[in-house]
């Protein structure tokens, strides 16, 4: 406790400085995300308070972020829609979601992965920073100019055929499972029939409409109708705090310029009794826990999201470890990573059992707190008790916020966010694969790949195609270099060692000599089976060295008992010089040793080998 309270007052202007900065981006990733502002704040609070408390880097300002909220997106878009378009009928799903995502990230620390997530490749990491850019940032536009898809009847009115066949459907399906048969009964399906009503009809129609103008993809198939209807104060709103954010930046840096923004035109929006579009209602009064997250669970409803949430879990690694090694590097101290991952967890389970959307580490926040004096896990736990206190006293004049300046906010977090360094390294990268005709960079590929598919599709498929793309592409790569090392592709006669230098030179016809210098892996089996190839048709006897051979997998073991078999079918005596204690290992355990090359065919050294060839081969060429 004392070693928590040893830098109190670098720790309570860091974390009300950080709290403030966090402020407009967990209102506006909150509205973003479809759950409202107040899902934003009560992720902001939560996360950041317990994620201090409990993870492994001590200056960590955590909350919602743009990756997280853009994934977050994506569960409460498909959850709302199978619930008909009701966000509170969908809520505890959506939660649920948010809570096993955040159980999987302190699975994950527990388990010690922390220390593997440097391995994931940059360009998918890369691609998916963009795409997320371009995701805000598309979608952002449509508030930006005050159109609302679910408000425009005429487009509404284009979904009512559709809705009608949805309800009908939804009829049939609750007839079904009562076991009525409609065929028998078509009074019972006429009078559920009639209980429609045309709001219903038009509930539904909204609910379609909304979801078609949803993602990148939608936002431009209505953009046209859209610029038709421009609000124009609504977009006056949203330049100008673009505008704002962007240019008070270039008088200071001290002051956060989001929060000048977000306080310079809402209060001028509101002070001249502006008719603009506020933000919902954050409900004032301390955050209450929604239980529904244990008392309404149905596996049914969560499991197709199971995938997502691990996949939040990740991203929320790798956003939060990204940023502990920024922290490190400030500080000059050292993150644990297993340690933040759980505590990252903790907050993220928390914060979802509250009605928070999920968070990880925030650079900005965390530099800011760092440059405030934070250097203790107190500053992010003041962090989220000043969001607290804000939202407890000023909750009814926040919910007087604009909904185009947090759309203005988002803009430019879409903007900030992409990877501008990978993106301008694409012309300089090396062109090392061929498609057909055109010869392109396999990392430039990874990251087009993921960051188009991102954008348009589905951000979760995405990374993981990304990610088996990269796999292959590597190990393709290591495979070529391995074998290459290795020579075990090599159809060149085989140069000699300097330690067969005794080697009987009458005997060269009769003995072929095979070294191997590298593994021999999956990347390398197609090659070694070439082995027969390189034998000239004189040898009765082959040595294979496998001095430097440490390591063999499955792959690599069933390539070489298909040479052995095939060389024993052509009755040609095999020879093994010195198996290192891993490759040997493994072809004990399938009896290669010693059905296949028995012990008195394995030798220690070359010289061994040589006797042994002296006294059993014979000059025959």
């Amino acid at each position: 406790m004392k070693n928590l309270f040893s830098n109190f007052k670098g720790d309570l202007f860091g974390g009300i400085t950080a709290g403030i900065v966090a402020l407009p981006l967990a209102l506006a990733f909150g509205v973003s995300s479809g759950l409202g502002p107040s899902a934003g704040l009560y992720g902001a609070i939560f996360v950041s308070f317990f994620a201090a408390m409990f993870g492994g880097t001590s200056t960590q300002i955590s909350g919602p972020t743009a990756p997280m909220t853009a994934v977050s997106m994506v569960v409460i878009a498909g959850i709302v829609a199978i619930n008909d378009g009701n966000i509170e009928k969908a809520l505890p799903a959506i939660l649920t979601v948010f809570f096993i995502a955040g159980l999987m990230q302190i699975g994950l620390g527990l388990l010690g992965i922390g220390k593997y997530i440097r391995y994931i490749p940059y360009p998918v990491v890369s691609g998916f920073m963009t795409a997320i850019g371009v995701i805000i940032l598309v979608t952002q536009i449509l508030p930006a100019v005050g159109y609302y898809p679910k408000e425009d009847m005429e487009f509404v009115n284009q979904f009512k055929p559709h809705a009608e066949e949805i309800i009908l459907d939804n009829i049939l399906k609750e007839e079904a499972g009562e076991g009525i048969l409609v065929l028998e009964n078509f009074e019972e399906t006429i009078k559920r029939a009639e209980n429609i009503t045309e709001a219903d009809m038009l509930k539904e129609a909204k609910t379609l409409a909304n979801t078609e103008a949803s993602g990148v993809i939608g936002s431009i198939k209505v953009l046209p109708r859209a610029l038709k209807r421009i609000n124009w104060l609504e977009l006056a709103l949203a330049l100008a705090t673009i505008f704002i954010i962007y240019g008070f930046k270039r008088i200071t840096t001290a002051i956060p310029s989001t929060l000048v923004a977000l306080m310079v035109v809402s209060g001028v929006a509101y002070g001249f009794g502006l008719d603009y579009r506020p933000i919902d209602e954050i409900p004032s009064g301390f955050p209450i826990p929604n239980l529904g997250i244990f008392t309404q669970f149905e596996l049914n409803s969560v499991s197709p999201y199971i995938f997502t949430a691990l996949t939040l879990a990740l991203l929320g690694a790798i956003d939060s470890l990204l940023t502990s090694v920024v922290a490190d590097n400030m500080t000059k101290t050292k993150h644990k990573p297993n340690k933040e991952l759980v505590g990252q967890g903790i907050g993220n389970s928390i914060g979802a059992i509250f009605g928070g959307i999920p968070g990880a580490g925030a650079t900005i926040r965390t530099v800011v707190n760092i440059n405030a004096g934070g250097k203790t896990r107190l500053s992010g736990m003041i962090a989220g008790v000043m969001l607290l206190i804000i939202m407890l006293a000023l909750a009814p004049v926040a919910s007087q916020i604009p909904a185009a300046v947090l759309a203005g906010i988002l803009v430019t977090v879409g903007i900030g966010v992409m990877d501008y360094k990978g993106l301008k390294a694409i012309p300089s990268l090396p062109k090392d694969i061929k498609l057909g005709p055109l010869k392109l960079s396999s990392e430039v590929l990874i990251m087009l790949i993921v960051l188009v598919l991102s954008s348009v599709w589905n951000l979760v498929y995405a990374v993981g195609i990304g990610l088996v793309i990269a796999s292959l592409m590597f190990m393709k790569k290591m495979g070529d270099l391995t074998a290459e090392r290795s020579d075990v592709k090599s159809l060149e006669k085989e140069k000699a060692w300097s330690d067969e230098a005794g080697f009987p030179q009458n005997l060269k016809e009769e003995v072929f000599i095979k070294h191997l210098k590298g593994p021999l892996f999956f990347g390398s089996t197609s090659d070694f089976q070439a082995l027969a190839k390189q034998i000239p048709k004189t040898a009765s006897s082959v040595i294979i060295r496998m001095d430097r051979m440490q390591y063999m997998d499955q792959s690599g073991l069933y390539a070489l008992e298909d040479v052995l078999i095939d060389l024993k079918k052509s009755k040609i005596n095999v020879l093994l010089v010195d198996v290192l204690r891993q490759p040997r290992y493994m072809m004990e355990r399938v009896d290669i040793i010693p059905d296949l090359i028995p012990e008195n065919n394995i030798f220690d050294n070359i010289d061994g080998c040589i006797n042994w060839i002296r006294n059993n081969v014979e000059d025959q060429y």
